[in-house]
Protein backbone atom coordinates (compact mmCIF):
# COMPACT_ATOMS: atom_id res chain seq x y z
CA UNK A 1 0.00 0.00 0.00
CA UNK A 2 2.94 2.32 0.85
CA UNK A 3 4.52 1.75 -2.28
CA UNK A 4 1.64 2.04 -4.11
CA UNK A 5 0.64 5.19 -2.30
CA UNK A 6 4.05 6.90 -3.12
CA UNK A 7 3.16 6.11 -6.91
CA UNK A 8 -0.12 7.61 -6.94
CA UNK A 9 0.84 10.91 -5.83
CA UNK A 10 1.48 12.21 -9.57
CA UNK A 11 -2.04 10.57 -10.82
CA UNK A 12 -4.22 12.14 -8.41
CA UNK A 13 -2.67 15.93 -9.24
CA UNK A 14 -3.23 15.46 -12.75
CA UNK A 15 -6.71 14.05 -12.00
CA UNK A 16 -7.77 16.64 -10.88
CA UNK A 17 -6.44 18.97 -13.01
CA UNK A 18 -7.87 17.27 -16.07
CA UNK A 19 -11.34 16.91 -14.54
CA UNK A 20 -11.27 20.95 -13.77
CA UNK A 21 -9.67 21.55 -17.38
CA UNK A 22 -12.16 19.51 -18.95
CA UNK A 23 -15.07 21.21 -16.89
CA UNK A 24 -13.74 24.98 -18.08
CA UNK A 25 -13.36 23.58 -21.58
CA UNK A 26 -16.81 22.53 -21.55
CA UNK A 27 -18.15 25.60 -20.09
CA UNK A 28 -16.58 28.27 -22.50
CA UNK A 29 -18.33 25.55 -25.10
CA UNK A 30 -21.97 26.18 -26.87
CA UNK A 31 -24.54 23.67 -25.42
CA UNK A 32 -27.37 23.84 -26.64
CA UNK A 33 -28.59 25.59 -29.86
CA UNK A 34 -32.73 26.57 -29.20
CA UNK A 35 -35.10 26.90 -31.76
CA UNK A 36 -37.77 29.36 -31.26
CA UNK A 37 -41.60 29.31 -32.34
CA UNK A 38 -42.38 31.56 -35.41
CA UNK A 39 -42.60 35.06 -34.74
CA UNK A 40 -41.38 34.95 -31.37
CA UNK A 41 -39.76 38.29 -31.26
CA UNK A 42 -39.09 40.81 -34.02
CA UNK A 43 -35.58 40.59 -35.08
CA UNK A 44 -35.16 37.75 -33.30
CA UNK A 45 -32.75 34.80 -34.69
CA UNK A 46 -34.49 31.80 -35.04
CA UNK A 47 -31.85 29.76 -33.49
CA UNK A 48 -29.88 30.54 -30.37
CA UNK A 49 -27.01 29.36 -29.16
CA UNK A 50 -26.34 28.55 -25.93
CA UNK A 51 -22.88 28.40 -24.30
CA UNK A 52 -22.23 26.92 -20.94
CA UNK A 53 -21.81 30.63 -19.54
CA UNK A 54 -25.46 30.73 -19.95
CA UNK A 55 -25.96 26.85 -19.54
CA UNK A 56 -23.85 26.32 -16.16
CA UNK A 57 -22.85 30.02 -14.28
CA UNK A 58 -20.87 28.43 -11.52
CA UNK A 59 -19.58 25.80 -13.58
CA UNK A 60 -16.45 28.27 -14.09
CA UNK A 61 -15.64 29.32 -10.66
CA UNK A 62 -16.23 25.40 -9.63
CA UNK A 63 -13.45 24.98 -12.33
CA UNK A 64 -10.64 27.56 -11.39
CA UNK A 65 -11.16 26.03 -7.99
CA UNK A 66 -10.18 22.81 -8.84
CA UNK A 67 -7.44 24.16 -10.72
CA UNK A 68 -5.69 25.84 -7.69
CA UNK A 69 -6.72 23.14 -5.41
CA UNK A 70 -4.56 20.82 -7.61
CA UNK A 71 -1.75 23.02 -6.68
CA UNK A 72 -1.98 23.30 -3.48
CA UNK A 73 -1.96 19.78 -3.16
CA UNK A 74 1.98 19.93 -4.24
CA UNK A 75 2.97 21.51 -1.15
CA UNK A 76 0.60 20.10 1.67
CA UNK A 77 1.83 18.31 4.30
CA UNK A 78 -0.24 14.79 5.09
CA UNK A 79 -2.93 16.02 7.13
CA UNK A 80 -3.83 18.98 4.77
CA UNK A 81 -3.81 16.61 2.07
CA UNK A 82 -6.95 14.72 3.09
CA UNK A 83 -8.50 17.62 3.79
CA UNK A 84 -7.42 19.20 0.06
CA UNK A 85 -8.59 15.92 -0.88
CA UNK A 86 -12.62 15.65 0.45
CA UNK A 87 -12.89 19.06 -0.91
CA UNK A 88 -11.84 17.88 -4.20
CA UNK A 89 -14.30 15.12 -3.46
CA UNK A 90 -17.06 17.59 -2.74
CA UNK A 91 -16.13 20.06 -5.30
CA UNK A 92 -16.17 17.66 -8.50
CA UNK A 93 -19.71 16.14 -6.82
CA UNK A 94 -20.65 20.26 -7.30
CA UNK A 95 -19.84 20.27 -10.67
CA UNK A 96 -21.44 17.27 -11.58
CA UNK A 97 -24.17 18.19 -10.31
CA UNK A 98 -24.02 21.65 -12.05
CA UNK A 99 -23.89 19.93 -15.73
CA UNK A 100 -26.38 17.21 -14.39
CA UNK A 101 -29.35 20.27 -13.57
CA UNK A 102 -28.50 21.99 -17.25
CA UNK A 103 -28.67 18.09 -19.07
CA UNK A 104 -32.21 17.24 -16.94
CA UNK A 105 -33.98 20.88 -17.72
CA UNK A 106 -32.72 22.09 -21.24
CA UNK A 107 -35.43 24.52 -21.60
CA UNK A 108 -34.71 26.40 -18.21
CA UNK A 109 -30.88 26.12 -19.30
CA UNK A 110 -31.57 27.98 -21.96
CA UNK A 111 -33.97 30.69 -20.46
CA UNK A 112 -31.67 33.30 -19.85
CA UNK A 113 -30.56 33.73 -23.57
CA UNK A 114 -34.35 33.28 -24.62
CA UNK A 115 -34.99 36.21 -22.27
CA UNK A 116 -32.01 38.48 -23.66
CA UNK A 117 -33.00 37.47 -27.60
CA UNK A 118 -36.63 38.34 -26.96
CA UNK A 119 -36.75 40.60 -23.83
CA UNK A 120 -39.41 38.21 -22.70
CA UNK A 121 -39.10 37.57 -18.79
CA UNK A 122 -39.95 34.92 -16.74
CA UNK A 123 -39.22 30.85 -17.10
CA UNK A 124 -42.52 29.91 -17.91
CA UNK A 125 -43.27 32.59 -20.63
CA UNK A 126 -39.67 31.90 -22.04
CA UNK A 127 -40.71 28.22 -22.41
CA UNK A 128 -43.24 28.97 -24.04
CA UNK A 129 -41.13 30.78 -27.00
CA UNK A 130 -38.86 27.48 -26.87
CA UNK A 131 -39.68 25.45 -29.75
CA UNK A 132 -37.01 22.67 -29.70
CA UNK A 133 -33.80 22.34 -27.48
CA UNK A 134 -30.56 20.15 -29.28
CA UNK A 135 -27.87 19.65 -26.85
CA UNK A 136 -24.16 19.15 -28.09
CA UNK A 137 -21.58 16.64 -25.97
CA UNK A 138 -20.19 19.32 -23.95
CA UNK A 139 -22.51 19.09 -21.07
CA UNK A 140 -21.44 15.42 -20.41
CA UNK A 141 -18.03 16.58 -20.69
CA UNK A 142 -18.84 18.52 -18.12
CA UNK A 143 -20.27 15.76 -16.10
CA UNK A 144 -16.97 13.25 -16.97
CA UNK A 145 -14.97 16.07 -15.61
CA UNK A 146 -16.31 16.53 -12.38
CA UNK A 147 -16.15 12.28 -11.94
CA UNK A 148 -12.70 12.79 -12.22
CA UNK A 149 -12.15 15.21 -9.98
CA UNK A 150 -14.16 13.19 -7.58
CA UNK A 151 -12.30 9.88 -8.10
CA UNK A 152 -9.12 11.86 -7.91
CA UNK A 153 -10.16 13.79 -4.28
CA UNK A 154 -11.11 10.19 -2.97
CA UNK A 155 -7.49 8.70 -4.44
CA UNK A 156 -6.14 11.76 -2.32
CA UNK A 157 -7.63 11.01 0.74
CA UNK A 158 -6.94 6.97 0.74
CA UNK A 159 -3.04 7.51 -0.21
CA UNK A 160 -2.59 11.14 1.02
CA UNK A 161 0.21 9.67 4.37
CA UNK A 162 1.78 7.68 2.12
CA UNK A 163 3.14 10.11 -0.52
CA UNK A 164 6.50 11.46 -0.41
CA UNK A 165 7.63 14.74 1.06
CA UNK A 166 10.42 17.11 -0.06
CA UNK A 167 12.49 18.44 2.07
CA UNK A 168 13.72 20.86 0.65
CA UNK A 169 9.87 22.23 -0.55
CA UNK A 170 7.90 21.01 2.50
CA UNK A 171 9.42 22.16 4.89
CA UNK A 172 9.26 25.40 7.09
CA UNK A 173 11.94 27.67 7.25
CA UNK A 174 13.20 27.85 11.15
CA UNK A 175 14.28 31.16 12.05
CA UNK A 176 17.16 31.52 14.63
CA UNK A 177 18.79 34.70 15.45
CA UNK A 178 22.33 35.25 15.15
CA UNK A 179 23.45 36.58 18.57
CA UNK A 180 22.28 33.49 20.23
CA UNK A 181 19.25 34.87 21.97
CA UNK A 182 16.19 33.28 21.97
CA UNK A 183 13.87 32.82 19.01
CA UNK A 184 10.52 34.53 19.71
CA UNK A 185 7.57 32.16 20.50
CA UNK A 186 5.49 33.31 17.61
CA UNK A 187 8.09 31.70 15.23
CA UNK A 188 8.34 28.18 17.44
CA UNK A 189 4.78 27.92 16.69
CA UNK A 190 5.23 28.54 13.19
CA UNK A 191 7.72 25.88 13.02
CA UNK A 192 5.67 23.25 15.00
CA UNK A 193 2.57 23.79 13.06
CA UNK A 194 5.05 22.96 10.08
CA UNK A 195 5.76 19.94 11.71
CA UNK A 196 2.47 18.87 12.56
CA UNK A 197 1.43 19.71 8.98
CA UNK A 198 4.06 16.98 7.33
CA UNK A 199 2.76 14.63 10.17
CA UNK A 200 6.05 15.06 12.50
CA UNK A 201 6.57 14.55 16.15
CA UNK A 202 7.86 18.68 16.65
CA UNK A 203 9.09 17.96 20.03
CA UNK A 204 11.71 14.80 18.64
CA UNK A 205 14.18 17.62 17.62
CA UNK A 206 14.00 19.11 20.92
CA UNK A 207 14.19 15.51 23.13
CA UNK A 208 17.10 14.36 20.93
CA UNK A 209 18.93 17.74 21.38
CA UNK A 210 18.83 17.52 24.99
CA UNK A 211 20.05 13.92 25.03
CA UNK A 212 22.88 14.62 22.66
CA UNK A 213 24.32 17.86 24.80
CA UNK A 214 27.13 17.03 26.17
CA UNK A 215 27.63 17.82 30.45
CA UNK A 216 30.05 19.71 31.14
CA UNK A 217 32.44 18.42 34.11
CA UNK A 218 33.08 21.85 35.63
CA UNK A 219 29.23 22.23 36.21
CA UNK A 220 29.08 19.08 38.65
CA UNK A 221 28.46 19.99 42.32
CA UNK A 222 31.71 20.08 44.27
CA UNK A 223 30.76 17.37 45.69
CA UNK A 224 31.22 14.73 43.07
CA UNK A 225 34.31 16.29 41.76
Amino acid sequence: MSVRGRRMKLPAILGILAGSGLALLSWSQTWYSATLVDGAAAGAATTLEVGGQAASPALSALALTGLALAGALTIAGPVIRIVLGLLAAALGGCIVLAAALAIADPVAAVSSTVADATGVAGADSTADLVAEVVASPWPVVAVVGGALVVLAGLAVVATARAWPTSRRHGGGVRVAADDGSPVPASDRAVDAWDDLSRGEDPTDGAHAADEDEPVDRDDRPEATR
